[in-house]
């Protein structure tokens, strides 16, 4: 005999899980798609970044508004952990002492020739990066050596660029930084001091070059309004193509230079 169900028992509707993409401009200038997920059950406001995906989960409560202002407030961090996970699925890993490897330089992949040596040092010769280190598993120093190389590198690349495009600024910057930046490609803070990221000589040199560019022209305009960027226009033409190609490659940039700095 059927059994009678009364709706009284039936069971509740499971609640309808939402699924919807929205774009996230980090603070580097690279555009991430993040999957937004609206789950009834969640209880907070929960962002995760995975292979490369960033998930934003919103409980029933949280406004579209809400999640935007979550996004912004973590803008930074979901940077740092899409440049980490890049870094630690690089198929090359960590430079290791006598083992075949290139390093990206200028935009050129330069093969790495392994010397022994009583202290760290690297140099450039011929093409090739040369690393002279004690041989050994773990080797601290290596890192250092070659961030030291590489910002030689970079204050190179400005003191070759900077008395092209002194001419009409109404200053010069006091002081040029160079260092890795966690999120941004380059900044002047209130006292004129220039900051870029170490990461930007990793690339080819117009991206190197349109980022100094950008950031000489805030010495005019402090914003980023149409009188900005006609100033930079007016310097540097080619702004579009390099800004869209660090929008679409600048976390294997950030990801290269963690790799090799975090060498040992």
């Amino acid at each position: 005999m059927p059994r009678f169900r009364s709706p009284l028992f039936s069971p509740k509707p499971r609640p309808k899980i939402r699924r919807d993409t929205v774009p996230l401009r980090l603070s580097d200038g690279v555009r991430h798609e993040v999957l937004r997920v609206r789950d009834p059950r969640a209880r907070r406001i929960r962002l995760t970044v995975s292979d490369n995906r960033v998930r934003l989960t919103l409980p029933g409560w949280a406004s579209d508004r809400d999640g935007e202002l979550f996004l912004s407030r973590n803008r930074e961090w979901i940077g740092n952990q899409l440049a980490e996970q890049a870094a630690a699925c690089d198929p090359r890993g960590p430079l290791r002492w006598g083992r075949e490897d290139v390093i990206r330089l200028r935009g050129r992949e330069l093969p790495v020739v392994w010397h022994d040596g009583l202290f760290a040092r690297a140099e450039l010769q011929a093409g090739q990066v040369i690393i002279t280190a004690p041989r050994r598993a773990e080797n601290p120093g290596v890192g250092a050596a070659l961030g030291a190389l590489f910002e030689a590198e970079a204050r190179r690349e400005v003191a070759r660029l900077m008395p092209r495009y002194l001419e009409g600024l109404p200053r010069a910057p006091l002081s040029i930084r160079i260092r890795p930046l966690t999120s941004l490609w380059g900044s002047l803070g209130v006292r004129d001091t220039l900051s870029l990221d170490l990461a930007l000589i990793v690339g080819p040199p117009a991206a190197f070059e349109y980022v100094l560019v950008h950031e000489l022209c805030h010495l005019i305009h402090g914003d980023h309004s149409r009188r900005f960027w006609n100033a930079v226009e007016k310097r540097f033409p080619n702004w579009r193509r390099q800004r869209d190609f660090l929008n679409q490659d600048g976390l294997a940039l950030k990801a290269e230079l963690k790799r090799v700095l975090g060498s040992h």
